[in-house]
């Protein structure tokens, strides 16, 4: 079968690869639909089966078949069952509120799981976010200051005690990558992130189109771990294929 994300015009007919990787996405106007051949070599899809409760508890994110539910309480992580060095994943997701945060952890070690408390991320790994396009209306109002230090349209960043080169645009600080494109659905809305990790090397299309990513990553191994950030939010369509 072939994974469309709806609501689109239909323009690629499949994933990119590792050898065209540099080649921008093929748009029409500002808009684009990824699809890949879940019947290609080495694609998987995840459920509740390939998933660990690490730091929350049985509300936090639960399972029909291969869809997930996350209530966003307490903050904290759920991991895979195993490590990835290079690999390919594919997820859906939809915030179910205004202003909702969320994300996916590449290259998280076990010593930064390992009895994390309640309310508390991992100090080490790669984080790709998914922030609803309310976030920067919210921080906003709550400060008084603009969002300049982050966006809603697909971050990369280290954290904590890991180290990243990020690609440019790069944020004020020099610590995130920008996306290159606005390409965040809001919330209500379904949204696909296509996120690469090979060799240090991390890469994410939203919905379609590259948009940011960075090398020279510290970890480059680890587990990849879904974010419960304060927000409900859904997750579907979880596709991983290992690379060599």
């Amino acid at each position: 079968m072939s994974l469309v994300l709806t609501g689109c015009c239909l323009i690629s007919s499949g994933l990119p690869s590792v050898a065209n990787a540099d080649e921008p996405a093929e748009q029409t106007g500002s808009v684009s639909v990824k699809v890949f051949d879940t019947n290609a070599p080495g694609w998987r899809q995840l459920d509740g089966d390939d998933f660990v409760r690490v730091n929350g508890d049985d509300q936090t994110l639960t399972w029909e078949g291969t869809e997930a539910l996350g209530s966003g309480q307490p903050i904290g992580v759920t991991r895979t069952n195993f490590e990835v060095k290079n690999f390919e994943l594919v997820i859906q997701w939809m915030h179910l509120k205004p202003a909702g945060n969320s994300g996916v952890f590449a290259w998280v070690p076990m010593s930064a799981l390992k009895d994390l408390p309640p309310n508390r991320l991992p100090n080490t790994g790669i984080e790709v976010q998914m922030l609803d396009l309310d976030y920067g209306r919210m921080y906003t109002e709550k400060t008084g200051k603009p969002p300049t230090w982050f966006t809603s349209h697909g971050d990369i960043f280290a954290v904590g005690k890991s180290s990243m080169q990020p690609f440019p645009p790069l944020s004020p600080d020099g610590h995130r990558s920008f996306p290159s494109a606005e390409t965040t659905n809001p919330h209500g809305e379904w949204n696909q992130y296509y996120v690469r990790g090979i060799n240090g090397e991390i890469r994410l299309w939203v919905n379609g189109v590259e948009v940011s990513g960075g090398r020279s990553c510290s970890p480059d191994e680890g587990f990849l771990c879904l974010e419960s950030e304060g927000s409900p939010i859904r997750f579907r369509e979880i596709w991983l294929r290992e690379l060599p």
